[in-house]
This record gives structure tokens, sequence and C-alpha cells, in this order.
């Protein structure tokens, strides 16, 4: 049988995401296109006739030509400050509209009027309708990033893939909270299929709006069942919530849970999470209904800060909620 490919998202999230919390709070110039267009959660697209008042409208951010010195810039404050591993910069549909060159400044100043700004991303050429990635070797915890383009056009979008400082979030030790919670900290190390939803949005808060604000696979044909890794808060695991909301006829047969308390290196940790006889059961395999939140109380006592979370055979959960004493 042919090996199923993992997908790893090695504990990191889009710090720009708005659910976050994150938004512009500056920007020189969005003529054409709006400057919050820059951090939408869904893919840029391209609608061919569409246009306002200003001309043809774009899913991104859009300066006008300028005939003044200088360049345009923005400034994203991030909802939740943390340390900033990639940059995507995404020129989806600006074919020859977007920047010459951009670069990308953060601060950790609380004040962006004041702030001090350290070069993430030296000035760099702009490919149109292109992903621009980069690799930041930089451990500051940052509060605030700013893109520049040069001098001016459009840019589709901006993600920062980095991990949140939980330090900053004043969460009180052996209180009961949301261990799995987006913000809290939380993210996803691996998932083995998310076809049609991203495995990220099992950990926002409040209700999924639609199944694409869940995760779903695709419909399996073979044996074995689905799966997604999340490192979560350090704690001790008291009950557990799982939502099936908008997944009616797509919903798991079932579900377990199964968490790992493991610290170290990236390479052990690897090895050690992907060893199934590693993990403990904190919930055995549970039957799943349609459109419906389901709560359990979990007996084991044990503790983790990676959690597991099995599907069967496949389909979409919109929500999980992981309430546990913080340690």
């Amino acid at each position: 049988m042919k090996k199923e490919k993992i997908i790893f998202k090695n504990s990191v999230v889009d710090l720009a995401q708005p659910r976050l919390g994150s938004k512009i709070v500056y920007c020189t110039d969005d003529f054409f296109a709006k400057a919050s267009r820059i951090i939408s959660p869904n893919d840029p697209v391209f609608i061919a006739n569409k246009f306002d008042n200003n001309g043809k409208w774009m899913d991104g951010w859009e300066s006008r030509r300028k005939r003044t010195q200088g360049n345009d810039h923005l400034i994203l404050k991030l909802g939740r400050a943390g340390k900033i591993r990639k940059v995507l910069v995404d020129t989806a549909h600006f074919s020859g509209n977007q920047p010459d060159q951009f670069s990308l400044l953060a601060t950790s100043d609380a004040d962006y009027k004041k702030a001090k700004w350290v070069t993430l991303i030296k000035p760099s050429k702009a490919k149109p309708t292109s992903k621009h990635f980069f690799t930041i070797n930089n451990n500051t915890t940052f509060k605030f990033v700013k893109l520049n383009i040069f001098p001016d056009g459009g840019v589709a979008r901006l993600r920062i893939y980095g991990e949140i400082d939980t330090s900053l979030l004043n969460i009180s030790k052996n209180k009961m909270i949301n261990l799995s919670s987006l913000e809290n900290g939380a993210s996803i190390f691996a998932c083995n299929n998310e076809h049609f939803g991203q495995s990220e949005n099992i950990l926002a808060k409040g209700k999924a709006k639609n199944m694409g604000d869940g995760w779903e696979t695709r419909r399996r044909r073979g044996s074995g069942y689905d799966w997604v890794m999340i490192k979560c808060l350090n704690g001790s695991v008291k009950q557990f919530e799982i939502s099936t909301h908008h997944f009616k006829g797509n919903y798991p047969a079932q579900f377990s849970l199964q968490g790992i308390k493991c610290i170290g290196k990236d390479s052990a940790i690897h090895k050690i999470l992907l060893n199934s006889k590693n993990w403990k059961n904190l919930i055995d395999k549970s039957q799943l209904k349609a459109h419906k939140v389901h709560k359990f109380i979990v007996k084991t006592k044990v503790q983790v800060n990676y959690l597991k979370l099995n599907i069967y055979p496949d389909g979409g959960v919109s929500r999980i909620k992981t309430l546990g004493m913080h340690q």
C-alpha cells in the first residue's frame, strides 16, 4: 500500500490573520484596493469584469501610481506578538501593476509611531503574479510589521508565519482554559490530509461560518483514517468538545483523541510524534453526529503538550475545544 504523505505545519501560524486580532493600522495609500484585503484569510481571486468607482477591483492592496518622491507602505499590528519564522509576499493577479521591489521591517516596540525598525527582508525584486517566500533568522518577539513597496503598486496577500509568544499572554497556571485555542498559542504540527479545509481552522474561537471554515479531508477510498497533530499549551485535559457544525453529510463516523508530553529538539520530536506507540489514549473511539457539538469528560490523568485528533474514516470537523489545567 502506498504510504500517505504527511503535511508538516511545524507548529507555525499566520500571525497576520484577522482572527488573531491582527489589523492594518496605517497605510500611505490604498486608492485602488483597500489595504485590509492583504491579510484576508482567503486565497486571492480575480474577477475579470469587476470595477468600482476608482477603477479595476483587485483582491489585495493596491496604491495609485506615485507621481511624487518616496514609496508606499503599510503597518500591520499583530494581534498576538510572536517570533517570525517565514514570510510570504504574494502578488497573485498583479501582472503589470505589482511593485518594482518590496521590503519588510518589524518592531517589538509598543508604539509603532516611535518604533525602531529591524529589517527582516531587504529590498527584493517583485515578480508579477508570484509567491515570494522568505525564511527569517531572528528570534525577537515582534508586535508590528511594516511592508514597503517601491515605489507603488499592488500586493495580493501578506502572510507572517511564526509562533505566538505565550509568555506575553498572562495565562494563569492551574486554571481551566482552552489548551488548544489558536489565541492561546496552539498550532498545527502535522496532518495527513486537508483537501477541502485547513486543519488550523479547528483551533479558532467561536462557531464556524460554514464548511470552508473547518477542517475537511477528501473521501477515503481505501483503508486507514485521517488525523491531525496539535501543539497545545502544557496541561492536563479535563473536558473535550468537538463540533461538526455545517458538516451534515460529510462528518466523520467516529473520532478518538490522544495526547503526549514531548520536549526536545525538532528532529527528535518528529520521530516521537510520528510513532503511534508513544501516544496515550484520552478518548477512545466515539460516535459523531451531523451538525452538532459533542462534549466528553476526560478521565485519563496525563500531562500533554501535543494532541492527536483521529477521525474515522474521513470527513469534516469545524471546531475543537480542549479544556484543562495549564501547568
